[in-house]
């Protein structure tokens, strides 16, 4: 079939759309893609850590003894989980963009409308139902990038899109160090649901439709035609051209497909790395704040210090995306192992603020590094018509972890367990995350995945 190495001549059909994107190099248009989605997890990632931020100061003003918010952290999380295993699925029938830009505007007008609240039960409400737009945009910007990027360099390219969502959780910190101080903890959440609102005409000016999706769908030749001229400026097609994408074009209910064509075992590993890289991740970036501040620091510093584990994530995901393009999940399972020891050294750095920084970097670059590579090697094994709904799911499955590791770490804060006991037992998620992700470097190999470009 026809493809890109009929570079300078008029393509007729059928053309191989990903064999077309992997002829050509990362150009301005796949750029733009990777950067209006990034834009889309950084508020995400803003907005889904601003509870945390936000904690210690809600805690003083209301009352709360310690421990008292792990269910609004939950609440949110639950949202989020939801949201991903429904809106993972719409999307793969529906396309991509559409379920980006309603979520976005979803998680803006939920969390603007959670500075007007006046006590933890319609906190956690709000909280929920900002959850449910969070989830759903998450899954899609990955897919969507995945789906634009050639097969050579679609890890490093979802990893750095994800860098966004680790980049707005990070400054989200810094911001709420910042605000709380001088406008007080709803200020943080003015500032998250406006910021959504402000990217919704972006969004519809300059975010396309996948074009894998489009190419499945069998109908919408031009607009692939058109998109394909912005990866390729120098390539023209006949009128009559048609598209192609070598991927069955599956029926059915999507989720039941994560588990034929002997993607059972891949899709349970999967979730295990998920639920416990998620559960560690969420365990310390909602609490973190609160314990450093139990032991000495400031709200401010407390949120600085905790935002450390989101810089080091944001580190963490671009150096290691090379990495993971090249060794797959043998690199993942050797990220996962230095986490617990990294998790592990935060409980061992005492009422030291300068080795506790150190070590919630460290536990950043590798938790949040190793969950991001997870999300770009899980969009790169799953096929176009149900990835979506593997990541969706997998993220979802994940969030369970996400909903527990807040929970566990508010009843081991309200049974006054000390720092360091607490951060040793957070080291045992990121030690099976490994486990499994080693068992993922047996089973998901490129036969199994039938090299799903």
């Amino acid at each position: 079939m026809a493809t890109a190495s009929l570079r300078g001549t008029a393509l007729s059909g059928p053309i191989d759309v990903a064999g077309f994107i992997d002829a050509y190099p990362v150009g301005r248009f796949q750029v733009r893609v990777l950067l209006i989605c990034s834009a889309v997890l950084f508020i995400d990632g803003f907005d889904t850590q601003a509870i945390g931020y936000v904690a210690p100061a809600l805690g003083h003003e209301w009352s709360l003894p310690r421990g008292a918010l792990g269910p609004v952290f939950s609440a949110g999380l639950f949202g989020l989980m939801i949201g991903a295993l429904i809106f993972g699925p719409v999307a793969d029938h529906i396309g991509r963009r559409r379920i980006v830009m309603f979520s976005t505007a979803a998680f803006g007008i939920g969390t603007l409308l959670t500075m007007l609240v006046q006590d933890a039960g319609w906190l956690i409400a709000l909280r929920f139902l900002t959850g449910l737009g969070l989830g759903g945009a998450m899954p899609n910007a990955v897919a969507l990038t995945s789906e634009f990027s050639p097969h050579r360099r679609r890890a490093t390219m979802v990893m750095m899109t994800f860098a966004g969502f680790s980049i707005g959780a990070a400054l989200g910190g810094l911001l709420a160090a910042a605000l709380i101080p001088a406008f007080g903890w709803r200020s943080v959440f003015l500032v998250g649901g406006i910021a959504p609102l402000l990217l919704l005409p972006l969004l519809m000016a300059y975010l396309p439709e996948s074009i894998r999706y489009l190419a499945l769908d069998g109908r919408r030749d031009r607009e692939v035609a058109a998109l394909l001229a912005g990866i390729a400026p120098s390539a023209s097609f006949e009128a009559a051209t048609r598209f192609t994408i070598a991927e069955p074009k599956l029926t059915g209910l999507p989720v039941a497909h994560l588990f034929a064509e002997r993607r059972t075992t891949t899709t349970m590993l999967f979730w295990v790395v998920f639920f416990m890289s998620l559960l560690d991740l969420y365990l310390l970036s909602n609490w973190l704040p609160t314990v450093l501040n139990d032991l000495g620091a400031t709200v401010s510093v407390a949120a600085a210090v905790g935002a450390m584990l989101q810089v080091g994530g944001v580190v963490g995901t671009f150096a290691l995306g090379r990495f993971i393009d090249r060794f797959s999940f043998r690199a993942l399972a050797l990220t996962y192992l230095a986490a617990a020891l990294a998790v592990a050294a935060i409980g061992a750095s005492g009422h030291s603020i300068i080795l506790a920084a150190v070590a919630i970097f460290a536990a950043g670059f590798c938790i949040v590094g190793g969950q991001i590579a997870a999300n770009a090697l899980t969009a790169t094994y799953y096929p176009t018509a149900i990835r979506a709904t593997g990541v969706g799911w997998a993220l979802g499955i994940g969030r369970i972890g996400s909903i527990v590791g807040p929970l566990v770490g508010g009843f081991m804060l309200a049974q006054n367990v000390g720092a360091q006991p607490l951060f040793t037992a957070a080291a045992i998620p990121a030690i099976i995350a490994a486990i499994a992700a080693f068992a993922l470097s047996r089973t998901a190999t490129p036969a199994a995945a039938a090299d799903r470009r």
